[in-house]
């Protein structure tokens, strides 16, 4: 029979293992809860605004002159004269003396027509006076009838051919003589001189090269598809000039006046014509626009009423992607209206106030949720007093 220890020693002992336990278990510190993880994927938006636009063309090309001339000779003779402005560079009036030739054999030439005018003009008289005298007789013969040979008609006639032969003979040798004296058919500037003083000219001769002043011209090419974005396939639009002059960059205003109408065989291009007046500012103080500049060329077009553009990356199928009001995503077909660069203008499907995402998404399903990326706020030592006091205002 177990004695009484052996029976409360065991109680004892359970008894203080329990205890310990629960004070053990009161020490114990819960498990911490883990926050809830936010796995919505945060996209960037850009606010669409649909707006008026006026499209621009862009092309290039080189100025050149509108009238170029040949100088040529029309008389043989020696240099006798050149103006100073006939040089190379040199800005020439029109009617201007640019040169002259020996004129003494042609101013010889005129004396002799002259005289060969007056002979024929007194023998024209003679002639006539004979014509008188035989109409005189044969009205005193009875029954006769007389002959043009015998009323000296054909006499008379002659004389009146060699009469307006020597009037040309004059006029030949007036214009010869005036050919002597080489003038400018225009405001110009001289392009290239080879001739010298002294030197021996002959018919056909080249004497130099002038350049109009009053208009230059630039053959601008288009690709054909881009004429579409302009008014009256661009006759008439208004072109603005960029160059550089001195390193600097100017600006000119030019006008699409004509198109060459055909379509290059090589390039494939359509080529408009812009015109500027006086390009280098002769009559008008300005910057000058010189022959053989190469510039690039900006045409107005025409105007679309209401569109908005985009990144060019962001239409995948023609189709956008949105941001909708209960923040899913939502693919919005669109119809492109021009590419140009990096942007293209968007006609149709894109409205005013519109979240179109800009930022990319791994796994996009139409429909999935996506939260708003939340505004950066901008460090206080960047912000300008202007940019200060605007977001007081905001406050």
């Amino acid at each position: 029979m177990a004695s009484k220890k052996q029976i409360i020693l065991p109680i004892v002992v359970l008894a203080a293992g329990i205890g310990g336990y629960a004070v053990m278990a009161a020490m114990k510190q819960p498990p911490q809860e883990k926050p809830v993880v936010d796995n919505t994927p945060v996209v960037a938006v850009d606010i669409i605004e649909k707006q008026p636009m006026i499209f621009a063309v862009n092309s290039y090309g080189i100025v050149a002159a509108k009238y170029e001339t040949e100088l040529v000779s029309q008389v043989s003779g020696e240099i006798v004269y050149l103006a100073d402005a006939f040089v190379r560079g040199g800005f020439v009036k029109q009617g201007q003396v640019l040169a002259k030739i020996d004129p003494s054999d042609y101013e010889a030439a005129l004396i002799d027509a002259e005289a060969t005018l007056a002979s024929a003009k007194a023998t024209l008289v003679q002639e006539k006076a004979f014509g008188k005298v035989a109409e005189e007789e044969w009205k005193r013969i009875e029954n006769g009838v007389p002959t043009p040979l015998s009323l000296r008609k054909p006499q008379l006639a002659q004389e009146l051919a060699r009469l307006h032969s020597s009037e040309a003979g004059v006029l030949r040798a007036k214009r010869n003589l005036e050919r002597t004296i080489i003038k400018a058919p225009y405001d110009a500037l001289i392009e290239t001189r080879h001739v010298g003083l002294g030197s021996y000219v002959s018919t056909g001769t080249a004497l130099g090269n002038v350049l109009s002043t009053q208009k230059a011209e630039i053959r601008l090419p288009l690709p054909d598809k881009e004429v579409r974005y302009l008014n009256d396939r661009g006759i008439g639009a208004s072109v603005t000039l960029h160059g550089d002059v001195a390193g600097l960059p100017q600006q000119w205003q030019a006008t699409i006046v004509r198109s060459e109408g055909v379509i290059d065989d090589r390039s494939r291009m359509t080529y408009l014509v812009a015109e500027v007046i006086d390009p280098y500012g002769l009559a008008s103080p300005k910057q000058p626009l010189r022959f053989g500049s190469y510039i690039t060329a900006n045409i107005k077009g025409r105007q679309a009423q209401s569109v908005t553009t985009v990144a060019r990356h962001l239409i995948v199928d023609n189709k956008i992607a949105l941001l909708d009001d209960n923040n899913q995503l939502k693919y919005q077909k669109v119809q492109v209206l021009r590419e140009q660069g990096a942007q293209v203008v968007i006609s149709e499907g894109l409205e005013s106030g519109m979240r179109v995402i800009t930022s990319p998404l791994d796994y996009p399903i139409a429909g999935m949720a996506l939260a708003l990326e939340a505004p950066q706020p901008i460090p206080e030592d960047t912000l300008t007093p202007s940019t200060q006091l605007a977001m007081d205002d905001k406050e």
